[in-house]
């Protein structure tokens, strides 16, 4: 869950003076016989002033969210939100928040917001606007949505850091060494010396700016969206602040008491069994690709055996790429494909590929995935809250050494961590949570991060909660099939035990490829 770099797309506006038309306009009903006006040079026109709009203590001006990516952005209202980075500090530099609220259509809104809270550690709420105008649209007839870059990420003084300008050989590409992770970790904190000190950017810190926000709006009671590493935050904002709270919408729970990357390995190796297990089942699949993962396994030993360069196209620039194919690559590459029912799917036919020599299918489309995932890569908003919130808690499980990711995430965060300053945890972070709120947990079938066993431990004893698992689905399902309507309807109704979600049945798994026109018809 790791990963960095933005692009940002700018577009300026041009103001054109009318003066020439309005000028030709008239002249063209003057008599001919009537001496020419003199030629008037039209003054440039001042752009015109972005509308604003007062929300409680806050004036918002209009503003377009750019997708990452993309060129396609969402209409929003944004400010700057100051919040000191020290609270506990009154002479504490001030960091800027960016704030970004998505607008209910409705003349008089409802009392409650919701608000979404993003994943990774590490994502930027306001990059998944366009996700989330659409998940959300049912429920934006009446609410608007509250989206807030958590201080590390986005456009709110974001702990991202350039590559160090050596020169990387295709061997640096993804070999675990630990030296080199703490160099690059100490290399990071140097480019944010002067303007942000790590230890102030974990989640109980952000759980109180989001307070101070909420309040600033107007306090209005909040309707939590949190996904992956969101339900995180959403989980400590309810403890610390239950009375804020209507509702929370909980996307591939992580439980309090998990500490992050202690199961990676685990739940991607349950993961693709499951998924492997589809096309052993299919005749079609099966005489086609055997038992997908046996090979993937045969593939691992042969790498670990005999690590090579590589070379394919990429799949957008077209040009000729090189990289150090071995058994770590392998591990990111396959963890990276496992996150999507779509790209999951294409998994057993890249494995057989690769196996046979063409590891283009395997890497082009991991490429492509990596430049999805790019914002989080290498974030030292994610080191603040895993070094400080899980390091010292997370141990190397020898049962994990054999599988296909094995103990390299364990063993990489805690030599970063070595490195990285570390935050205060409060007491009883990792404290199952105890709420009476109305909860919705949202799990897919196959999540190699996240499973759907996290949710039943999150809603464990919960009076008012309920786990949907989404068949065939993967990581962050909140827009797949139906959910964006049962979200409406338990936002509305706050009453998860009765909610009718007999529309999922109708979710189905991505079938499985069988060459690279599709799937057995």
């Amino acid at each position: 869950m790791a990963l960095n770099g933005r692009t940002a797309i700018r577009i300026g506006a041009v103001a054109v003076g009318l003066g020439f038309l309005a000028w030709n306009q008239m002249r063209s009903r003057e008599p001919v016989t009537a001496p020419a006006a003199p030629a008037v040079a039209a003054r440039p026109q001042p752009p015109a002033k972005a509308p604003t709009w007062r929300l409680g203590s806050l004036t918002l001006t209009a503003c377009e969210l750019a997708q990452p990516n993309s060129g396609l952005s969402t209409a929003a209202w944004c400010a700057d939100f100051p919040v000191p980075e020290n609270r506990a500090d009154p002479h504490s530099r001030t960091i800027k928040l960016k704030l970004a609220v998505l607008r209910s259509s409705a003349q008089v809104a409802s009392g409650d917001m919701l608000a979404f809270l993003a994943g990774g550690p590490g994502q930027a709420a306001t990059d998944s606007a366009g996700l989330v105008a659409s998940v959300l649209k049912p429920l934006l007839a009446h609410r608007h949505v509250v989206l807030l870059d958590q201080r590390g990420t986005g456009g709110s003084n974001a702990l991202g850091c350039k590559e160090s300008a050596k020169t990387v050989t295709p061997a640096d590409d993804s070999t675990f060494d630990a030296g080199k992770l703490r160099a690059a970790a100490a290399d990071c904190l140097r480019q944010l010396a002067g303007r942000a000190d790590p230890r102030y950017y974990t989640t109980t810190i952000a759980a109180q700016d989001l307070e101070d926000v909420r309040k600033a709006l107007g306090s209005p009671p909040l309707d939590l969206v949190g996904v992956s590493y969101g339900t995180r935050m959403a989980q400590q904002y309810l403890r610390r602040f239950p009375d804020a709270v209507r509702s929370v919408v909980l996307d591939s729970a992580v439980p309090n008491s998990l500490a992050l990357g202690e199961d990676f390995a685990r739940n991607l190796d349950d993961a693709l069994k499951a998924q492997f297990a589809r096309c052993t089942a299919e005749p079609a699949c099966k005489k086609q690709f055997g038992d997908p993962d046996q090979t993937l396994y045969q593939l691992r030993d042969a790498l670990r055996a005999n690590p090579h360069e590589v070379s394919f196209r990429d799949p957008q620039s077209y040009q000729t790429v090189r990289r150090m194919l071995d058994e770590d690559a392998l591990a990111s590459v396959v963890r990276m494909f496992a996150y999507t029912p779509a790209t999951a799917a294409l998994l057993p036919l890249s494995i057989d590929a690769a196996a046979h020599g063409d590891v283009g299918p395997l890497l082009g489309q991991a490429k492509l995935l990596s430049g999805e995932l790019s914002e989080l890569m290498g974030s030292g908003m994610q080191y603040s809250v895993i070094c400080s919130e899980d390091a010292d808690l997370l141990t190397a499980r020898p049962q994990d050494a054999q599988t296909i990711l094995g103990t390299r995430m364990v063993d990489a965060l805690k030599a970063v961590c070595t490195v990285w300053p570390k935050g205060v945890r409060p007491a009883d972070f990792h404290q199952p949570l105890k709420t009476d709120k109305p909860l919705l947990l949202l799990a897919g079938q196959y999540d190699p991060v996240t499973p759907p066993r996290y949710a039943d431990e999150v809603a464990k004893g919960l009076p008012n909660a309920r786990v949907l698992v989404l068949k065939g689905q993967a990581h962050s399902v909140m827009a797949a099939g139906c959910a964006p309507q049962l979200i409406q309807h338990f936002v509305e109704k706050l009453d998860p035990k009765t909610l009718d979600a007999s529309c999922l049945d109708r979710l189905q798994p991505t079938p499985i490829f069988i060459d690279f026109n599709g799937s057995t018809p």
